[in-house]
């Protein structure tokens, strides 16, 4: 079953890397050191009793002037709570993604990832708290503002909900509902033009 997301995410970027290979800049040039980026994403989640802040460090490369492809590391703490109990959970996980800039400063974005959660659950009537651990998949979409040019630097604010919705998805308040996920970014491109 963990097999399954990874698998995802190979096939998606190997099937952009061959679909855009045909664009005329890709294939005049090849692989550009330049188009290499690193960076990471800031998250934050709110809403009415839950609280969500994460770091999302990613490694990308800009295929063409319009599409960035890469792999995401998640780690997050997000707290939720009721009148009964208090959850408090960390995950960490990866995935991929994808960043279309059809216009220069707006961004589409998707991103399939897997997560494992760890968490504790107390109790406001003096029960024993409880500890689970357990996995989810998601699949986060959304859309951003920003700006970015390719061999020097991008930032962008993005806002996404996971449109998987599995049970155990880290992007879910206690009830079960979708909580939106809002990421600001920052990178620069390796081997920058100075």
């Amino acid at each position: 079953m963990m097999k399954k997301p990874f698998l995802l995410i190979a096939t998606i970027l190997i099937c952009l890397n061959t679909l855009f290979a045909q664009d005329e800049n890709a294939a005049s040039k090849g692989f550009d050191k330049n188009k290499v980026f690193i960076g990471t994403s800031l998250n934050l989640g709110l809403s009415n009793n839950f609280f969500n802040i994460g770091l999302n460090p990613e490694l990308g490369y800009s295929l063409t002037e319009w599409l960035d492809a890469g792999v995401v590391v998640n780690l997050n703490y997000y707290t939720q709570s009721s009148s009964v109990t208090k959850d408090k959970n960390f995950n960490y996980g990866g995935g991929g993604f994808l960043r279309i800039w059809p216009i220069n400063f707006l961004h589409l974005q998707i991103q399939p990832e897997y997560n494992w959660i760890s968490s504790t659950r107390s109790y406001n009537n003096g029960t024993q708290s409880a500890k689970f651990n357990y996995n989810a998949g998601s699949l986060l979409a959304g859309i951003g503002y920003g700006s970015r040019q390719i061999g020097s630097r991008f930032s962008h604010f993005t806002i996404m909900i996971d449109i998987l919705q599995q049970m155990n998805s880290p992007y879910r308040d206690q009830f079960g509902d979708p909580q939106p996920v809002f990421r600001a970014g920052f990178g620069v491109y390796l081997n920058s033009k100075r």
